[in-house]
């Protein structure tokens, strides 16, 4: 007789019709559809070689994230996926992707205080399964972009894994990396130092879009540096960056 616990019953799924049937009857089927598609993005990013793009045309999405605390495994959600596209050097500030997500537990106040986002603001958010596709929807097979990626990037696995069993195969580049290598001496990298020091317009600090948007321009003023530097492509840069 066949194991009919949850289980058992998933495992005899996946044998017979695979993944999406399997979550299909563990879960209402949007989730599902939500998780299947999360996955194939995942899947067919793995197949992409990017690295002989030209820098100047290169498609990208700068992104940011706002989360509860900093670390997800031991708790911390993201509570705002804020992004925008950029071509090359050039910000369509039009293509742009917001949302809030429900953390499923409270904001703490010093969040609130510092993001502007509350509970009650996040109470009719998306969950994070929903939001994180919409997320991935605008993103595509782009290239991602990030300040201080490590948090971001630990997040986005953390969100992944949690939703869909899988890791982040994007490539990401960080603009923080790349200020380093052009800019050794600097004594800080943070992101409101550099703001500064390539005369960009800070408009609102800690609002994922907004954060997204300036780290945006900043990558845009890098570029005209980077590419002084006779760096052409992105393998080109990734293979700069590596010896820093």
């Amino acid at each position: 007789m066949k194991d009919m616990k949850p289980a058992g019953r998933m495992w005899h799924l996946y044998k017979t019709g695979g993944f999406t049937s399997a979550l299909t009857s563990m879960f209402d089927v949007q989730s599902a559809q939500q998780m299947a598609f999360i996955r194939s993005i995942m899947k067919e990013q793995r197949k992409n070689s990017l690295y002989d793009i030209p820098l100047h045309s290169v498609e990208l999405v700068v992104f940011d994230l706002e989360t509860t605390g900093f670390s997800p495994y031991n708790g911390d959600e993201i509570i705002a996926f804020g992004a925008v596209s950029v071509n090359g050097s050039q910000i369509a500030e039009s293509q742009t992707f917001y949302s809030l997500v429900h953390p499923k537990r409270s904001i703490p106040d010093e969040i609130e205080k510092l993001t502007g986002i509350t509970n009650e603001m996040v109470a009719e958010a998306p969950d994070l399964l929903h939001a994180l596709r919409g997320f991935l929807e605008f993103v595509q097979r782009k290239v991602l972009v990030a300040h201080g990626s490590g948090h971001d990037k630990h997040f986005l696995n953390s969100a992944l894994w949690k939703t869909s069993r899988v890791s982040l195969s994007h490539r990401l580049l960080d603009t923080m990396m790349i200020a380093k290598w052009l800019n050794p001496r600097l004594k800080a990298y943070d992101l409101d130092t550099l703001l500064d020091l390539y005369g960009v317009e800070v408009t609102k600090r800690h609002h994922a879009l907004e954060d997204a948007l300036m780290t945006a321009r900043l990558w845009s003023k890098l570029m005209l540096e980077v590419q002084a530097r006779d760096i052409q492509t992105l393998g080109d840069l990734y293979t700069q960056l590596s010896y820093h």
